[in-house]
């Protein structure tokens, strides 16, 4: 369903060096669909058609001319080596030749908090494509992912039709966030949909239950996340690269901490306020935390040592790790 011709969009050269445009669904059946709707009836779906004929069939589907530069996210993710052993490996594979990027679905296992949703954000990034996301810990049902057929009421397509359809990509990579939190409601799956759209044959024609049109899912980059794999169904891990990922070590969580100290410094004017590196019993504290909390305990302490007037960041300024509920309202 490719149709041929290479082209480098000018928006972002430098992140998508070699793009191809692909078809992810065939502009007939969307006619078809659409032409068979009773007048005056089903409007939501009337527009998801008249928006997919706008909009049209193609998206870029983009890999790098040759392997990426990645020291940086080596340095930036020293817990998540493995993985980016294992993605440039796949990487090696696609680079100077006509093949489509290829990425093997993953799936990272580990404690809350040690960046795996982060890591999915960097790859999006590496690979200069677009991402979805969906938080399977919210989900109740199936048709969240796969939508829900459009005689129910309030209906509406599901995500992987939504980051396809409504996106720029025919490969963007999609991040299913705690996989082993979904919980289904009566018949519904919530892992259901997964079967298929792992498996690249059968996410070439992957059906929206909403939408009912055939697109074409198979260039999707699969990026898992879960705490516990024991609650995942075996067929799914049997469709992905598992890793476990570690909580950083101590030399590692303190250059995580520097490196977000020196990136929240440098992303704001701000900044320019506070002392080039902190101090190294402040460094420590910090790196007694999980990377999630560090930037929010970064911003706390430079908004404490800013009200006591200073340049430089004090223990004091530090808010203790975890998440803490301060009481609101009167107190008796």
């Amino acid at each position: 369903m490719s149709s041929g011709s290479d082209l480098v969009p000018a928006e972002r050269p430098a992140r998508i060096p070699i793009a191809r445009m692909r078809d992810v669904y065939r502009v007939g059946d969307v006619e078809r669909r659409l032409d068979k709707l009773p007048a005056r009836e089903h409007e939501s779906l009337r527009a998801t058609y008249e928006r997919m004929l706008e909009k049209g069939p193609e998206r870029f589907q983009v890999k790098p001319s040759g392997l990426p530069a990645m020291e940086h996210l080596y340095d930036e993710l020293p817990n998540f080596h493995e993985v980016l052993d294992d993605l440039k490996r796949q990487l090696a594979l696609c680079q100077d030749s006509r093949d489509a990027l290829e990425i093997t679905p993953m799936l990272l296992l580990g404690p809350p908090g040690i960046g795996k949703t982060h890591f999915a954000r960097r790859v999006a990034q590496l690979l200069g494509t677009g991402l979805g996301f969906v938080s399977m810990s919210a989900l109740t049902a199936g048709w969240v992912l796969s939508g829900a057929s459009s005689q129910w009421k309030g209906a509406r397509p599901g995500k992987i039709f939504e980051t396809i359809v409504d996106g720029a990509y025919a490969n963007p990579v999609m991040v299913v966030d705690e996989i082993d939190k979904a919980r289904g409601e009566h018949a519904y799956d919530p892992l259901g949909a997964l079967y298929g759209l792992l498996e690249h044959d059968t996410a070439q024609c992957f059906v929206d239950e909403f939408a009912e049109v055939s697109i074409d899912a198979s260039q999707l980059v699969w990026v898992a996340t879960a705490n516990d794999e024991r609650a995942i169904p075996e067929p799914i891990l049997n469709r992905m690269n598992v890793f476990e990922v570690q909580a950083p070590d101590a030399d590692a969580a303190r250059a995580i901490a520097l490196r977000l100290y020196r990136s929240i410094r440098a992303e704001h004017d701000w900044g320019q306020r506070f002392d080039d590196e902190p101090g190294d019993a402040v460094l420590g504290r910090l790196a007694g935390m999980a990377p999630r909390e560090m930037r929010r305990a970064w911003m706390t302490a430079f908004g404490n040592a800013r009200l006591a007037g200073r340049g430089a960041l004090q223990l004091a300024d530090v808010p203790e790790a975890g998440p803490r509920r301060n009481p609101i309202g009167f107190v008796n």
